[in-house]
């Protein structure tokens, strides 16, 4: 999992925190701008952050067990995603620990799911995003779904974190389905 500084610490967080629910294992890369939107958002440091994961790695650490094919994962989620790993993640450009895991991601067939921070879009950031999805990657900006009518912040981000975990096959997750009118 990578975290960026995008607005949307509480999305890594959940996600995190659910992950060690279901028993998978986590392995966290966090930017150093990612670090300050969890500080500023949630009052949290990278320390409190990272001791969510089983595994940590520092950004600059490109020759980490992660930055290979070889290391085997299920799945990598970028969670929140700012708009300059997107696109650094739609051009190759590999020039830290988590865009090169998120091109190794690829490269592999594995899945890989970008919860991509911005708004409005702009023409850069739709061609980004296409460039991610024709190579096999979900870009699934963290929309909040009101059908099910909820009632806190808290059920906003716990439904998409839901729908986030079924996305990646995880049989635990309990997104909130549409039932019809």
């Amino acid at each position: 999992m990578g975290v960026t500084g995008a607005t949307g610490a509480v999305y890594a967080v959940r996600l995190l925190q659910r992950l060690k629910a279901v028993g998978a294992q986590t392995h966290l890369v966090v930017s150093p701008a990612g670090v300050l939107s969890a500080h500023h958002e949630l009052g949290l440091d990278r320390a409190a952050l990272e001791a969510l994961a089983d595994q940590t790695y520092n950004p600059s650490d490109i020759g980490a067990a992660i930055a290979s094919g070889s290391f085997a994962t299920e799945a990598m989620v970028i969670a929140p995603c700012s708009m300059r790993t997107l696109a650094a993640v739609a051009h190759g450009l590999s020039d830290n620990l988590l865009t090169r895991a998120a091109d190794v991601t690829l490269k592999e067939r594995r899945r890989l799911l970008l919860m991509v921070r911005e708004t409005p879009f702009n023409l850069a950031h739709l061609r980004n995003m296409t460039l991610v999805t024709e190579m096999g990657g979900v870009i699934f900006p963290p929309l909040p779904a009101f059908y099910h009518r909820p009632r806190s912040i808290d059920e906003l981000v716990d439904d998409t974190i839901e729908r986030v975990l079924a996305l990646l096959g995880v049989p635990d997750a309990v997104p909130k389905p549409w039932r019809g009118l």
